[in-house]
């Protein structure tokens, strides 16, 4: 296969079908042939990244996904995308096992809120616990001219809650949460916008019914790069 990508999915995997769902849905297609051409490796059995990062005494997730990596660099594809937010915490380290470029996630995601907002001052962040102590967004963010802001413990155990006893444990989305947890940051913080950094919460977003909270959805967001990216490598091949 030509001119295609590979996918590192299995974190968890629901969120990867809703990324590939995303992916899908997005991507103009009018017969089978205009879709996109990838590899999905849904690595299930990768260990949970926010244990690790908040307690690096637990299994480590950066071996399976490192030979996911250098496996799948092997048949050449053009990108990789990973849609799990806290497993970026390796990005440096997993780039650095491969020269195909990983795209990153974050990045994209806070370079896409122009879009989304164009007059956005306060950006709020929820996600896993990893993923706020690790710090992956908040320098792209800081960066980027914004004010960011984390929220409390309370709306942070809410979230940890939605995505761990929710949506990984039982495979149902609190609807009810989900919209406390966004009027907490957007009614009560003042936010103007809150990036979803985690991919459950993107699940949580397809199924929990409309609302009208200012949102970007990173795992969204990847799936536009991606789809960008691919139908730009698939252009360029056409006139080789």
């Amino acid at each position: 296969m030509k001119d295609f990508f590979t996918i590192i999915g299995g974190m968890g995997t629901e969120a990867t079908e809703t990324f590939i769902h995303i992916l899908n849905e997005r991507t103009h297609a009018n017969k089978d042939q205009d879709y996109l051409n990838y590899i999905l490796v849904n690595h299930a059995t990768v260990p949970d990244r926010t244990d690790y990062i908040l307690d690096h005494t637990k299994p480590n997730p950066f071996e399976p996904l490192a030979e996911d990596i250098k496996q799948q660099s092997k048949l050449a594809p053009d990108f990789f995308a990973i849609p799990c937010n806290t497993a970026h915490y390796f990005l440096a380290q997993l780039q650095a096992l491969t020269t195909i470029p990983i795209l990153n996630m974050p990045r994209e995601t806070i370079k896409a809120i122009k879009d989304y907002a164009p007059n956005a001052r306060k950006v709020g962040l929820i996600a896993t616990k990893g993923t706020l102590e690790d710090g992956i967004y908040d320098q792209e963010i800081i960066d980027a001219g914004y004010e960011l802001f984390k929220p409390t413990r309370e709306v942070a155990d809410e979230t940890m809650s939605l995505i761990y006893d929710d949506i990984k444990e039982k495979n149902v989305v609190d609807g009810e949460l989900y919209h406390h947890i966004l009027s907490e940051m957007v009614d009560g913080f003042h936010c103007d916008i809150v990036v979803l950094g985690c991919t459950e919460l993107s699940v949580a977003q397809q199924r929990a019914g409309d609302h009208s909270y200012p949102v970007i959805d990173a795992q969204t967001v990847l799936a536009d790069r991606s789809i960008e990216l691919a139908m730009k490598n698939r252009q360029k091949s056409k006139h080789v």
